[in-house]
């Protein structure tokens, strides 16, 4: 790995980590620790525009309160919805149980 590849990973995992919405970090933290390293630059580069993307329009999309838009649906999308029922958390919502609005 180069030093600026680590830099970029460190840098999604800090944001995946700091985005203010504290059930989408709880998600996105997580995830990012767990799979970024193993992602491809095309993934990564995915990955960052996700990041972009207002937190509860996001958070809305992983708990399936909205439909994902295309441009977001597909292969890591679908591996970050189900890494919610991973998440140890008893906030609610975070693992999809909350339904409400």
């Amino acid at each position: 790995m180069t030093i600026d590849q680590d830099a970029r990973l460190k840098k999604l995992r800090f944001r995946a980590w700091r985005r203010g919405f504290r059930e989408a970090d709880l998600i996105l933290g997580p995830f990012a620790d767990k799979h970024v390293a193993s992602f491809s630059d095309a993934e990564l580069d995915w990955f960052e525009i996700l990041l972009e993307v207002p937190d509860h329009d996001l958070y809305a999309w992983i708990v399936d309160r909205e439909p994902t838009p295309p441009q977001f649906a597909g292969p890591i999308m679908d591996r970050i919805k189900a890494f919610r029922f991973e998440v140890p958390t008893t906030l609610p919502g975070v693992r999809g149980d909350d339904h409400g609005g």
